[in-house]
């Protein structure tokens, strides 16, 4: 399987994904991902250059998101001032789960996070999906905090509040990297 950076006419299949996979979460009972993502937006992230497909051959079988930028109000001044990348919208196509594909995703994340000279690959998750915060914590990552006040939409609770991180590492993931290398991330000593 080959990953590659998103382009602006896979905003339709990242919807698409969205939509499956919160259809797939209120199945399991599961709130999450039940707003609409803006279209707008996600095509801003595709064209910052931080939103990856994962192909195989025409399908696309999963995608990852991976930003310098955190979301506002999650992480502390103190966290923020350590070298970090920062996951978001990991999705598999129903199709490939069980694959392992997630976790392969997580592993070239802290691959690429560290050649970018990141210390930590930081997410959160939605703060009632405890299935999904195992997984997480199945996958290496720590939980930090549990943040459920902050910047969220319609100044309601905020919902994605359950941050956790790992170490950025080399990491075998077994794909072929179609990305160009990743920009060198620069803190103040």
């Amino acid at each position: 399987m080959i990953i590659a950076p998103a382009e602006p006419h896979d905003v339709t299949k990242l919807l698409a994904f969205r939509e499956n996979a919160a259809a797939w979460l209120r199945n399991l009972g599961s709130d999450q991902w039940s707003r609409p993502y803006p279209a707008d937006k996600l095509l801003a992230t595709i064209e910052a250059g931080t939103v990856f497909m994962l192909r195989d051959g025409h399908t696309t079988a999963a995608t990852i998101t991976l930003t310098p930028d955190a979301e506002d109000g999650l992480w502390t001044d103190e966290e923020l001032a350590e070298p970090s990348m920062f996951v978001n919208k990991l999705t598999v196509d129903r199709d490939y789960a069980g694959q392992n594909l997630g976790g392969r995703l997580l592993d070239w994340a802290s691959d690429r996070a560290h050649r970018a000279g990141a210390k930590w690959i930081r997410l959160d998750a939605w703060t009632t999906n405890e299935g999904l915060q195992r997984y997480y914590l199945g996958q290496g990552f720590t939980h930090v905090r549990t943040v459920h006040e902050g910047s969220a939409v319609n100044g309601g609770p905020r919902v994605s509040g359950w941050l956790a991180q790992r170490a950025a590492r080399l990491e075998d993931h077994g794909f072929t990297d179609r990305t160009p290398p990743p920009e060198r991330l620069w803190f103040a000593a």
